[in-house]
């Protein structure tokens, strides 16, 4: 039988995006020095580290940064305080009372902190779940993918793509496809209007993309590789569409997997854990930033991403995230006091 070691700390952050770096930054500069980060990834930085293109950062370091520079901004802010990244650490399991369990590269762990914050993120809906039919051919990726093969791995997985969905994620798509010389063939959307308003929503004349609204994938066309998409409009009308790829974007859920399997109560309507006003989970240790916690539209939907009457998405720009992890950084310090 294999010995679990076990370590202390003050508070552990399960995640090095912009809320859980941030949320670590206020508590060191607050007088809390034994903070750990957790991060499952090779690299710190979260998300950002995969968006090669600006805009980033300007309300934090009052200055325009592509998505890799400003992870880093981030990351090397943390460590010249002496915050604590722990990278290639799984956390596997959320205990009572802020006990975690970590499967890390010298073997399972047990970490026990006073508070625990989870800014686990958030993920984009894939083909599986959009019950999308067709062959499971080459050529098909959502937006974390594609950033990571074009900005992390330098390769390009396509050329004529079509791109699903018009949130403000889809729009980030453009500019890396414009970046790696990919020229989207059209970008469809099953609402009557784009999710995203102006100017970000005019941008894709600049990139020569058609925008098809009130249109849907029907089904994916290829044996191999893809090679087109039939598409289905609200009359019922089917037209076919080549192509080369099928890119998914948007559609995000919180990535709650950790908190699903765990005793912290969970929303399923908005797949986040259930917390209260300050950002505390059911069980008083652990508290909920960034992406992970999904809040109400008129609380947590940026004005300039969405347009109006749109339902509310769980994902907030990198911003918005720092700015609720320093939030709850102060909720639990008070908590601690």
């Amino acid at each position: 039988m294999t010995n679990t070691i076990k370590e202390h700390c003050d508070v552990a952050i399960i995640g090095s995006g912009p809320a859980g770096l941030s949320a670590a930054i206020t508590l060191q500069k607050s007088g809390i020095d034994n903070i750990i980060v957790i991060e499952r990834d090779d690299e710190a930085g979260g998300t950002p580290r995969h968006c090669g293109h600006p805009p980033f950062g300007f309300k934090e370091y009052k200055q325009i940064l592509t998505g890799p520079k400003y992870a880093n901004k981030n990351v090397q802010r943390a460590l010249k305080l002496g915050i604590e990244i722990q990278c290639k650490t799984t956390v596997t399991n959320l205990g009572e009372h802020g006990e975690l369990s970590l499967a890390t590269p010298e073997g399972l762990k047990t970490l026990v902190a006073k508070r625990v914050i989870i800014a686990t993120g958030t993920r984009e809906t894939p083909r599986s779940a959009r019950f999308v039919s067709g062959d499971r051919a080459l050529g098909i990726y959502n937006t974390g993918a594609l950033q990571a093969m074009v900005y992390l791995k330098g390769k390009i997985p396509f050329k004529r793509p079509v791109i699903v969905g018009t949130e403000i994620v889809s729009f980030s798509a453009l500019l890396t496809c414009r970046k790696a010389g990919i020229k989207p063939v059209a970008m469809i959307e099953a609402n009557s209007k784009a999710s995203v308003r102006w100017p970000i929503y005019y941008s894709h004349y600049l990139f020569s993309t058609k925008l098809l609204l009130n249109s849907k994938i029907n089904k994916l066309i290829g044996k191999n590789r893809i090679e087109a998409v039939e598409i289905i409009d609200k009359t019922g009308q089917i037209s076919t569409l080549d192509c080369d790829g099928v890119l998914f974007t948007g559609m995000f859920t919180p990535e709650s997997s950790l908190v699903r399997m765990s005793h912290l109560a969970f929303d399923p309507e908005t797949y986040s854990p259930t917390v209260d006003q300050q950002g505390r989970c059911s069980d008083p240790a652990y508290y909920a930033a960034g992406n992970l916690r999904q809040l109400p539209a008129e609380e947590g939907r940026n004005p300039l991403c969405y347009a109006k009457g749109q339902a509310p998405q769980a994902v907030n720009v990198s911003g918005f995230c720092w700015d609720q992890g320093r939030e709850v950084a102060k909720n639990l310090l008070k908590d601690l006091e």
